[in-house]
């Protein structure tokens, strides 16, 4: 009896020794795939905030409560079941499904940046006629439109990152890095929202010091926000970019990605800091690389959104709703508010 005691608890404890060792690999897989996956949860949380600009400041956490449940829907619902069955029967359909997310990066990229020194930058201010639940729910809706996207290629990522894993590892993994970002994207989303509100609060106060910090919040806001716009702009050619090479390499043309790894060999070598360098010139050489693909994807999509019938028609789809949350219809700038 004794020895079979003994053996039970030594199948115990092996088991617990694997049990360990799963919640390590998860852990390290979940870290691993988030990380690589950090250029597009950047940009996903410099996007959001502008949805909510200029929305009344009582509602602007409710919306985005509403973007990240709808946010954390796609992602446990829709995107982690149509992977894991991708994965399972077709694997080799994810290195295109991820170059088409990188291209699309480099798309998105490329053009705020030609926007940024070629675009015009009209802002008119319409007359608040019209607000309510319908303008709030079309913002939402745009919102959570958007971030699918991002959410795609957030887990395409991921799940690239832990192909090697067995089917449930990957699931429990894409499961943890979903939740995760999710939480992390629109906290800091909301953070960034209820800043300046934070700043008038401590502004009030009869501390000095409190004074100071508000008027500071309040006062860099428009720089922060311009700085997060910034990081994630280049986080998408940079994440584009280097998904781009990669997968270029993988299909069999080696050339551009070589020619990244021959310009980082000088700077690898440099003590202390070269494997920083050796990095730096290849994100360096990706979001160069990014750029050029979407200014190439530019040049082909522009001409035919002008034709084709989903295509925009004047580039102001989102700037209507960002004002029909904050009460605006641009449709109708001489409508009486009495109606």
């Amino acid at each position: 009896m004794s020895g079979g005691l003994v053996a039970l608890l030594d199948d115990v404890a092996a088991l617990a020794r694997i049990a360990a060792a799963s919640v390590d690999d998860i852990a390290a897989g979940a870290a691993k795939a988030g990380a690589k996956a950090a250029g597009v949860v950047i940009d996903d949380a410099a996007v959001t905030p502008q949805y909510v600009s200029g929305a009344d400041p009582s509602r602007e956490l409710p919306m985005i409560k509403k973007i990240f449940w709808g946010s954390l829907r796609n992602k446990l619902l829709f995107i982690l079941p149509a992977l894991l069955l991708i994965s399972a029967f077709i694997p080799g359909v994810i290195p295109f499904i991820l170059m088409l997310g990188g291209t699309y990066l480099c798309y998105e990229g490329a053009e705020k940046v030609w926007h940024k020194f070629f675009g015009h930058h009209e802002d008119k201010e319409a007359p608040a006629v019209e607000r309510g639940p319908d303008a709030e729910s079309k913002v939402v809706k745009g919102a959570i439109t958007t971030d699918f996207i991002l959410s795609c290629e957030i887990m395409v990522i991921s799940m690239n990152e832990v192909g090697d894993a067995s089917i449930w590892v990957r699931a429990v993994i894409l499961v943890v890095v979903a939740i995760a970002i999710t939480i992390l994207v629109y906290g800091a989303v909301g953070l960034i929202v209820k800043m300046d509100d934070i700043g008038l609060h401590l502004a009030k106060k009869d501390s000095a010091g409190s004074q100071r910090i508000g008027g500071l919040l309040v006062k860099g806001m428009p720089a922060v926000l311009a700085a997060i716009t910034f990081v994630g702009t280049i986080a998408m050619l940079w994440v584009g970019g280097h998904i781009m090479l990669v997968g270029a390499s993988d299909l069999g043309w080696h050339a551009p990605y070589d020619l990244v790894h021959t310009l980082e060999h000088p700077f690898a070598g440099v003590a202390v800091v070269g494997g920083f360098l050796a990095w730096l010139v290849n994100t360096l050489c990706s979001a160069i690389v990014g750029l050029a693909w979407g200014l190439v994807v530019m040049a082909i999509l522009h001409p035919l959104k002008k034709v084709l019938p989903f295509g925009k028609k004047d580039g102001h789809e989102d700037g209507d709703s960002r004002a029909a949350a904050a009460g605006h219809n641009p449709e109708k700038p001489d409508a009486d508010p009495a109606g």
